[in-house]
């Protein structure tokens, strides 16, 4: 029996703390990255900068400590002072925090000579600026017999407040009826009774209720009522067995057609056959036609399947739908922009770009990279070269 010791010529640190849980990547989405960076000419870390969320990426930030065994061998400065006056009342803060409050410019020069006399201490923490969304609720502290629920009216039958706000609870819980309660949320409750949060607190204190807060998201989770797809006249019939035709032999087709003409209705049911076969759909358009009325419209056929993604939404609502696209529970639908490309599929089957000629969909520094003598643009169609010939540079 063989026994190997591996010798390492550094300590061993523990970890401190898992950043994710999960990954927030997928396989498949990688590789595509991947893909990006080699076409355009960059570092994956640009893709990953313009892909995530803010909220989804990890920032460093610098916090300045005070050192409390520090005795000063010289008269600091008035600027180091103020510095030292500062983290006399909160010994640990960012540097953003102290330029805040102490008023000064460059306050780095002064940071640094504060760290050389050894009077603070300087270390980095990283820190999501996404928080999930809470909500209050309420519960139950302990058993939840009928017999307890009885000894528990007979101890509040002299705080009729509090009593009534037990059986409100009784009755929002179904607690007697059913083997798991229904879960109540602190502010239905105290609406529900019309009662004072104090009263709530009151029995709080007594360990009769516990409040618990549960993660409820910022997405609209309303499930909405869906309508049949209307039939295809007999242009957008042809236009739709030509596009199914043309996808047997190759993956990209070219659906021409005036405005109001009818290629909503066939894209509509292009979606509806691909979301049969199980997979997923992507539907992009520029930010000047993601209308509510093309938003309503598809939302009608395809309720709560549908997801939106738009620079415009909060940071935290495009967090939770790129979290939700990485589960098994991931809409089936995406309808937003350009950068809606980026969001995780784990099984996309048709990609649609609507109003495809528009020029939003193109980036501006193509354009000046054009100017700057890189040929960039051969690589795209002839359209684009005949577009942009004035700019492209001689051969």
């Amino acid at each position: 029996m063989f026994i190997i010791v591996l010798r390492t010529e550094y300590e061993v640190k523990d970890i401190s703390a898992l950043l994710d849980a999960s990954p927030i990547l997928l396989s498949t989405q990688f590789k595509f990255w991947e893909w990006l960076a080699d076409y355009y000419l960059c570092t994956q870390g640009d893709v990953y900068k313009a892909a995530l969320p803010s909220g989804l990426k990890l920032e460093s930030e610098t916090i300045v400590e005070y050192n409390p065994d520090f005795e000063a061998d010289a008269p600091l400065s008035e600027r180091e002072q103020r510095i030292l006056d500062l983290l006399s009342v909160d010994s640990q803060q960012c540097v953003t925090k102290l330029e805040k409050e102490s008023g000064m410019k460059n306050i780095l020069t002064v940071i640094k000579s504060l760290l050389d006399k050894e009077a603070i201490f300087v270390k980095e923490e990283l820190r999501r600026t996404y928080k999930p969304k809470t909500e209050a609720r309420v519960r139950l502290a302990g058993s939840a017999d009928e017999k307890r629920l009885h000894i528990l009216f007979d101890i509040l039958s002299r705080a009729p407040k509090q009593l009534a706000l037990l059986m409100k609870y009784v009755e929002c819980s179904g607690i007697l009826g059913r083997e798991t309660p229904k879960e109540v949320s602190k502010k239905e409750l105290l609406q529900r009774a019309g009662v004072s949060p104090s009263i709530l607190n009151g029995l709080v204190e007594k360990k009769i209720f516990e409040i618990y807060f549960h993660e409820v998201g910022r997405l609209n989770q309303e499930m909405k009522e869906v309508v049949e797809l209307n039939a295809l006249n007999e242009f957008q019939q042809r236009a739709h067995d030509e596009i199914v035709q043309s996808f047997q032999e190759k993956n990209v087709c070219l659906l021409h057609g005036v405005t109001s003409s009818g290629k909503t209705e066939v894209y509509i049911h292009l979606i509806e056959e691909t979301i049969r076969q199980g997979k997923q759909v992507l539907y992009l358009l520029p930010e000047i036609a993601l209308t509510t009325q093309i938003t309503e419209r598809l939302q009608r056929v395809f309720g709560s399947r549908l997801g939106i993604y738009h620079s415009k939404f909060p940071d935290a609502e495009r967090v939770e739908i790129w979290r939700k696209q990485l589960g098994d529970k991931g809409y089936d639908i995406i309808l937003g922009v350009r950068s809606s490309v980026f969001l995780p599929f784990r099984d996309l089957g048709l990609v649609i770009v609507d109003e495809e000629h528009e020029n939003t969909y193109k980036q501006q520094t193509l354009l000046l990279a054009i100017m700057h003598g890189m040929r960039l643009l051969y690589w795209l169609p002839c359209m684009e070269q005949k577009r942009f010939s004035a700019l492209l540079p001689p051969p």
